[in-house]
């Protein structure tokens, strides 16, 4: 996770802005934003013909004050969205506290892939249920109450899950498994409810759908990561929530996580039985038949787009963007805990990040919305780049200051919470630009799906690199053994020979600052080789965007 992925991890290695929505009815884009983490994000899956059930029905607009409780239902539910992936964020964190290596957290990362993947089951999600249950409560009620399940099992598992001692460290691999469960659900869950928003609002209120999944998955995420890191803390607990210290947080993960399954469990069987779908969502036998057809001819669909050779150059390029940014973004905060910053206080740093991360995307339209946005990514490429070595200076700087108490001077929170701002400004112009290009070229006919592929393959272009970054920091990493001759620190059967002997494993080269230079090298190739292309496919005919279906 970046800097901001260890305090706000999506995307992802964390909660990134939501994107820009393609309506199939006219094309035109809905933009909304949230704090990032990682800065990850998903289009909502719209797919053509599924919110015009009631075409030729004329409505009464009821306004926002008689659509209140609806309203309340969908933030809630996407409140519960961002529990267990705030949960997810804050795991690698307490995992850098148990000394795991970085191929343990790299495999990790892995748990923040099935929010870049949903497009693959969406379809199915939209399409198979059942009629009498209702179209979007079929996922919705299943899927949430795995979740409650999951998380009551790990209320239970967690602290063995996590015990490290001298004979082995956490089970990474069962933790692994289960978040990625945890995020695979919710990102099932976030689908059904964007599906269900269309119709549980009126037309005239359906844009406060994206609001309420903006703010609520932001509240969410912030629930289950900053504020459970701050009150699983003893030392911040102690210095300013307690009168008499003690020696654990006010709440354990085992506790958050009992506590929030319950309510998982309790608040589905609310809406299973007392919430019932809208009849502008119930369809008959032959409407049931079409969609399904359907399902094929929206994976038909994506593979056409993707073989457009325009659409296949821009996801090439994608796909690559980011391999620059990937040691900055997905090591620097996993390497401050390292070299001792709390995990709390990295995650309270991003507080007052909110209010910039909301006028970030506003004054950065006024310069994507004309016919080039990609120029401004293009132009902020290179900020990014020296912004990670800023990063690695950062980390390289940070043992010097810690005082004998073990904590950090206010200045140096300050310097961090100003790198973090510059950040955000590179990669907040950079996203921006690549989301109003998104909306410039999708066609407007098919926009939804068009869209929501380029949002995949975009934050597929974060996720991998990231992935790589972390495992290939321990084979990077160069230790020599002191104190005992003819012993070295090459793998941990050797390193724990080493101290037998009486030796101590020191780090002769820090694999992360390896990576830094690695990246930002190849970062500066692919901004004078690719970068430029990019920047051509502007120049592009509208008709070299199109999908010709059937051909």
């Amino acid at each position: 996770m970046e800097l901001s992925d260890s305090v706000t991890h999506k995307n992802g290695r964390q909660r990134k802005p939501a994107v820009p929505q393609g309506d199939m009815r006219d094309g035109d884009r809905v933009c909304n934003t949230t704090p990032d983490m990682d800065m990850e994000v998903e289009g909502e899956v719209l797919h053509q013909g599924y919110d015009a059930e009631d075409n030729g029905h004329p409505r009464v607009k009821p306004g926002i004050r008689g659509e209140l409780g609806n309203v309340s239902l969908l933030l809630f539910l996407y409140v519960l969205q961002g529990i267990p992936l705030g949960l997810a964020g804050s795991i690698p964190l307490i995992l850098q506290g148990k000394n795991v290596s970085y191929k343990d957290q790299a495999f990790f990362s892995f748990v923040f892939w099935p929010f870049s993947l949903k497009l693959l089951w969406a379809p199915l999600v939209d399409a198979l249920y059942l009629t009498r249950f209702g179209r979007r409560k079929s996922w919705l009620v299943p899927t949430q109450y795995l979740l409650g399940l999951f998380m009551l099992y790990l209320s239970v598992t967690v602290d063995t899950l996590l015990e490290s001692d001298e004979g082995r460290g956490p089970d990474v691999v069962t933790l692994t498994v289960v978040f990625f469960m945890l995020a695979f659900l919710a990102a099932t869950q976030d689908i059904a409810v964007d599906g269900w928003a269309l119709t549980m609002l009126s037309r005239e209120n359906v844009g406060y759908a994206s609001t309420c999944n903006s703010v609520g998955q932001t509240a969410g995420y912030f629930l289950g990561n900053v504020l459970f890191l701050a009150l699983e803390s003893a030392d911040f607990c102690n210095k300013y929530l307690r009168a008499q210290p003690k020696e654990t947080g006010i709440v354990t993960l085992s506790e958050f996580l009992f506590f929030w399954g319950v309510v998982f469990l309790v608040s589905t069987t609310l809406v299973a039985i007392m919430k019932k779908e809208n009849a502008r969502g119930q369809h008959g036998k032959r409407k049931v038949r079409e969609e399904t057809q359907s399902v094929m001819e929206t994976y038909k669909l994506l593979v056409s787009i993707i073989k457009m050779p325009a659409v296949f150059t821009f996801c090439s390029l994608l796909l690559t963007a980011k391999m620059g940014f990937s040691a900055a973004d997905a090591v620097t905060g996993l390497k401050l805990v390292e070299a001792g910053v709390p995990k709390e206080q990295l995650a309270l740093l991003a507080v007052p990040m909110v209010p910039l991360q909301i006028l970030l995307p506003l004054i950065i339209s006024k310069y994507t919305a004309g016919p080039r946005p990609l120029d401004v990514f293009y132009k902020a490429f290179p900020f990014r780049l020296l912004i990670g070595l800023e990063y690695a200076l950062l980390v390289w700087w940070t043992p010097s200051l810690k005082q004998d108490g073990g904590g950090f001077p206010l200045y140096y929170y300050a310097i961090v919470l100003f790198s973090y701002a510059l950040h955000q400004v590179a990669l907040y112009s950079m996203y921006v630009a690549c989301m109003a290009f998104h909306a410039k070229v999708s066609d407007p006919m098919i926009g939804g799906t068009y869209m929501t592929l380029l949002n995949t393959v975009t934050n597929l272009g974060g996720n991998w690199p990231s992935t790589l970054a972390l495992w290939m920091v321990d084979p990077l990493t160069s230790k020599e053994c002191q104190g005992a001759a003819g012993q070295s620190c090459g793998s941990p059967e050797e390193a724990g020979l080493c101290v037998k002997e009486g030796g101590l494993c020191v780090t002769s080269l820090d694999g992360y600052y390896v990576e830094s230079v690695v990246c930002v090298v190849i970062g500066l190739v692919w901004w004078v080789w690719l970068g430029k292309r990019m920047r051509r496919l502007q120049d592009q005919s509208p008709a070299a965007w199109r999908c010709r279906i059937g051909q």
